[in-house]
């Protein structure tokens, strides 16, 4: 399988709950349909906001990474 290409990166670290998913939003509205976003975020709870976000808004979680603290999240934009 290709590495996913990001077309946008978001730099949530350092921010806690709501912040990752409030910035997350406001990036993924500007994007267009089909376009992928990765966002760094350090808050443990991000993996649950990030997952009940994208079932909210219909956006997809193509792959999740964990590593020295920093989650990263490729979100697809669906609509």
């Amino acid at each position: 399988m290709s590495e996913i290409q990001a077309d946008q990166v978001l730099d949530c670290k350092g921010l806690s709950c709501p912040l990752p998913v409030v910035k997350t939003k406001k990036t993924i509205d500007g994007m267009q349909a089909g376009q992928v976003l990765l966002m760094h975020a350090t808050d443990p709870g991000s993996a649950n906001d990030m997952t009940a976000w994208a079932k909210r808004t219909g956006n997809e979680i193509l792959k999740v990474d964990q590593g020295g603290g920093v989650w990263s999240f490729y979100i697809k934009k669906l609509k």
